[in-house]
């Protein structure tokens, strides 16, 4: 009887201990060298967006967080978990984006990013980014420094938007070959976007056989314009002025270059900071016949036509700017590196490794989206870049090349 009631007491002892342990499964231990994030059954896999929707360049921003919504609204739910959204402001500036930033990061429910908007917010932002071990893909950042080693490019940024690399050369191609202007003027604001996107347009057009007679800067949040706008004509005068900023300025550069003397007849044009209602209303009348340069708009394919009929239900108008597909094929990019990286227990608890995210982004080849087949290179760089510039013809824009 002694001897039954030990080895009773000895198997109940090694249940408790096994059970102590876990018993047949095993706990999940994070071996990400960067971390995991942990979503328990049920839970939404949490990203963010990081987009300009307030001020001037509102446009910008809300059309690019609705490519984000839809695609959300399309793929439903990963593994079984629902996908929820954490929506930040970049303010189109350093500080909104710095701003944005430390407050997606200090969520560690949050896998990833998509944002910026503006290329300005997004040096800052993805500096915190980086450093928190999350990962960004921006829709319309297009600043060439973003994605270089030598200058503002962090480990675990990407984005879908093209580089001004291609763009700033299409639009001297343009100005050259199809306008047969051959002297010119760029003008930018300090921002790395527009600095960036005027320096490429400038270098490129000389390379090309243009002349560029100046390259100069107005400050943000500068209201008059004429004494740049002078400088530019004591200069030349350009018989071409291209001038990639943002809404607010670029409507006072287009008013007042034509009350400058020797500028009444040049040829004006701006970039894809400036495509949008808004930027519509800011040129005004002065706008008609300016030029634009910007990513090439005529997709096709049955999933763009699904993606248009829900923007157009979702939110009762048409596209109101210029990256809402780009932001699209960044949340799906998202989503797809979420799907094959997770590890999932048996209840449905999902493990997400930080630097699984990053490899499988930066892995990305032959993506089939809206605005091309996306190859992702190391340094971030995944679009299928395709630039078209339009015109404003009776107060829209209208696409006239290529």
């Amino acid at each position: 009887m002694k001897r039954t009631f030990i080895v009773l007491s000895a198997l109940i002892l090694a249940a408790l201990v096994l059970s102590a342990c876990g018993g047949g499964a095993a706990e999940f231990v994070c071996e990400d060298e960067i971390g995991c994030v942990d979503y328990a059954p049920g839970d939404p896999v949490r990203i963010a967006s990081a987009l300009v929707i307030s001020g001037p360049n509102t446009d910008l921003g809300t059309d690019s967080q609705y490519g984000v919504e839809i695609a959300m609204e399309f793929r439903e739910e990963i593994l079984g978990h629902p996908i929820e959204l954490q929506a930040e402001d970049d303010g189109c500036s350093a500080e909104g984006g710095q701003t944005a930033g430390q407050k997606i990061v200090s969520d560690p429910s949050i896998v990833a990013v998509v944002g910026t908007s503006c290329s300005g917010a997004g040096v800052p932002m993805s500096q915190v980014i980086s450093d928190a071990g999350y990962v960004m893909v921006s829709p319309s950042n297009t600043a060439p420094s973003l994605t270089d080693p030598d200058q503002a490019f962090n480990p675990g940024y990407l984005r879908t938007a093209h580089n001004d690399k291609v763009q700033g050369r299409a639009m001297a191609t343009f100005a050259l070959e199809e306008l047969g202007v051959t002297t010119a003027a760029a003008i930018h604001d300090g921002d790395p976007y527009t600095e960036g996107l005027a320096r490429v347009f400038a270098d490129s057009f000389e390379e090309m056989g243009g002349t560029i007679v100046d390259f100069t800067a107005v400050n943000k949040g500068d209201t008059d314009m004429r004494p740049v706008l002078t400088s530019v004509a004591a200069a030349g005068p350009p018989e071409f002025i291209y001038y990639p900023v943002f809404t607010a300025e670029g409507g006072f550069l287009t008013k007042q270059a034509k009350e400058v003397a020797g500028l009444e007849d040049a040829t004006l044009a701006a970039a894809d900071g400036m495509i949008s209602d808004a930027a519509l209303d800011a040129v005004g009348e002065a706008g008609e016949g300016m030029y634009f340069s910007g990513p090439d708009l005529s997709f096709s394919g049955a999933i763009y036509e699904s993606f248009i009929a829900a923007y157009n239900d979702k939110y009762g108008t048409d596209p109101i700017s210029v990256f809402h597909a780009h932001a699209f094929d960044a949340a799906n990019m998202i989503f797809d590196c979420v799907e094959e990286v997770a590890l999932q227990d048996e209840d449905g608890t999902l493990h997400v490794g930080r630097q699984a995210m990053r490899d499988c982004l930066y892995a990305t080849s032959g993506f089939q989206g809206i605005t091309g087949t996306l190859t992702c290179d190391e340094f971030g760089d995944c679009a299928d870049p395709k630039i078209s510039v339009s015109q404003i013809q009776g107060g829209e824009y209208v696409r006239i090349w290529p």
